[in-house]
Order: structure tokens, then sequence, then C-alpha cells
């Protein structure tokens, strides 16, 4: 796929009003948000429930792509369906998590390394066949004393670089993740300043490996207090420091945002949203690639029960179309 091509899909992720649904949730994960439904996470029940959000009629005007689970782009659903082929007729585009998760980084304890790349050629091709037009890797950071380390940014932004040259070369557009964490009591100064040193330290090195910036979109936290700090900072300086943040460190070359609630409740990521594409003169698109923020409403309402299909469905279209207008600034 050439870098136009790639930059094709890239924009087409960021459209006006449409943002990406994050369904990537490990099996772990996954097991938890069932537990809070009670009900068993098989795969059979993993598979409805990612059925029932892909099948929503019409989610396809908000929703623009979707980041998938090894499990799920391999699935077929109960009507002999393909999953991809479930998105891919709703005009929404199948994307794929690569990476193998956060492990602890040698030397540094409490902070860890994204691991993954070995092997990563192989499963990128076998994911273009079973029709991923992007994916996504994910680099974690937590703020605390001496925290996060320079080898802990350095290491993460290094992985996040080859993995995105690779995802390129296998005609796929890298979404790169690095996620400062909201776990503690830092201050939104922190936040901030922590958040800037690591989005510096990606774009240096995406440079150094030759990604091209206008087939990639970045997946950051937003610049936020921690979640147990006394002093939660308001929607409107939530909006205005990461903006801030992104400017002085995000190329304009880079088609869009795409941010991650990292933990918000599903109404206060949406309002952070709404606020920063308020502010206007913004050289990339800033959109939303939520998980539990889109999923939690559908999730409860659909309760494992076919009989609350459509209820399920009618939440999920709801929580899409609010971050819909959060991505336009016309939610509030």
């Amino acid at each position: 796929m050439t870098s136009a091509q790639l930059a094709d899909t890239a924009n087409a992720l960021v459209a006006d009003g449409k943002g990406i649904l994050a369904a990537d949730e490990s099996s772990p994960t996954i097991k938890k948000r069932f537990d809070s439904i009670q009900i068993e996470s098989t795969e059979e029940n993993r598979r409805d429930y990612r059925d029932m959000l892909f099948s929503t009629p019409d989610a396809g005007e908000f929703i623009s792509g979707a980041i998938l689970f090894d499990e799920t782009i391999r699935q077929t659903a109960a009507d002999g369906t393909t999953l991809v082929k479930k998105l891919e007729s709703a005009g929404i585009i199948p994307g794929i998590k690569v990476d193998m998760g956060a492990k602890p980084l040698a030397g540094h304890p409490g902070e860890t390394v994204t691991e993954g790349l070995d092997g990563l050629r192989a499963r990128l091709e076998d994911y273009a066949k079973l029709g991923a037009r992007f994916t996504k890797w994910r680099g974690v950071y937590s703020i605390g004393e001496a925290m996060p380390s320079a080898a802990c940014i350095t290491a993460n932004a290094h992985a996040l670089a080859r993995y995105a040259a690779l995802a390129q070369e296998a005609g796929l557009v890298p979404i790169v993740e690095p996620e400062v964490l909201m776990d503690g009591d830092h201050s939104i100064d922190d936040c901030e300043e922590v958040t800037e040193e690591v989005l510096r330290s990606v774009y240096n090195e995406l440079a150094i490996q030759e990604v091209s910036l206008e087939g990639s979109l970045l997946k950051p936290n937003m610049v936020i207090s921690g979640q147990d700090c006394p002093e939660q900072a308001g929607v409107a300086e939530v909006a205005e420091r990461t903006v801030r943040c992104l400017k002085r460190t995000v190329p304009a070359a880079v088609p869009g945002v795409v941010f991650l609630s990292g933990g918000q409740n599903d109404e206060l990521a949406t309002e952070h949203l709404d606020a920063m594409n308020k502010l206007g003169d913004l050289p990339w698109k800033l959109s939303f690639s939520y998980g539990r923020a889109l999923q939690a409403a559908p999730l409860k309402a659909w309760s494992g029960q076919a009989a609350n299909l459509a209820a399920g469905q009618a939440a999920f279209l709801e929580r899409a179309k609010a971050n819909s207008a959060a991505a336009t600034g016309t939610y509030a």
C-alpha cells in the first residue's frame, strides 16, 4: 500500500463527526466487564456481545473504525457472517490490537515496557489478510516518585516507532497510543509535564524510524488530574491544557488525534472532547477512540440477554451520537 493510500485510510478514520470504537479488550478485561453484568465470559458470549455492537443500525454514521482483539477478528457471528464482514457492511473500518501487553521493565520497579515486536511482521501480514486496515499499540506510563523514568519513556517510544514502521510496511495504518495513566494523586501540572515529555520522545523516535506521519494517528491521554488528586481540574482547563500540550508536540502532518477515555466516566470524556473542539484553530482532527466510555451503557442494557439486543444497540447508538457531536464541537 502506498503512502497516499495509508493517508486516505487515516483520514477516513477521523472523518468529520466520526470516531473509533475500541473493542480490543483482553480476555481478563472483558471478563471483568462481563462479571459486572453477571454473565460468563465464554467465546460465544463475547462474540454475541461484539456482534450486537457491530450490527447496530446506523452506527457507521458515527463510528469510522473498530479496534478488534485477535479472537474477534477471526470470529463468525451466529448467522454465519464474519464479524469483519459485519463491520465492513456497516461502513466501519476493521482494525486490530497487535501489542502483547505491558511487561515489567527490567531494573525499574513499577514501570513497564510493551512487548510484541518479535514476530510482528508475520502477524501483521496475517491480520491484513483477515481484513484489518489499521492497527494499535499501547505504551503505558505511571506518574509517581521518579516515574516515569527516562528508561521507561525511551523504551516505549522506541517500541511504538518500530511497531508503526512495521505496520506501514504491511499496508496498515498505525495508531500510536502512549497513555499516561490517571492512577494516582498527581496534579494536572504533573500530567501536563509528563505527557509533553512522552509525546516529544514518541515523535522523535517516529522520525528516526521514518514513519509517514500522514499515514498514522495518535491515541493519547487527555491532560487531566490524577483520579485521587484532591483538586480536580474543570472541563475548560483540561481542554486548554490538552490542546496546548498537543500543539507543542504533535506535528501538523498527523491527520488526527483520537483520545482514549482512560477511566473517565462516559459523560465527562464527551464533555472534554467537545470543549477541545470548541477551542478551534487546530492543525489536526480531534476525535475519540473510546472503549468503556462507549460500551458501559450498552453492556448494561444488553446484560447478555438476546431479548435486550435492541436496548443494547440503542444505548450504543446514543453514546456514539454524543461523541460524534463532541468530535465537531456541537455537543453542548
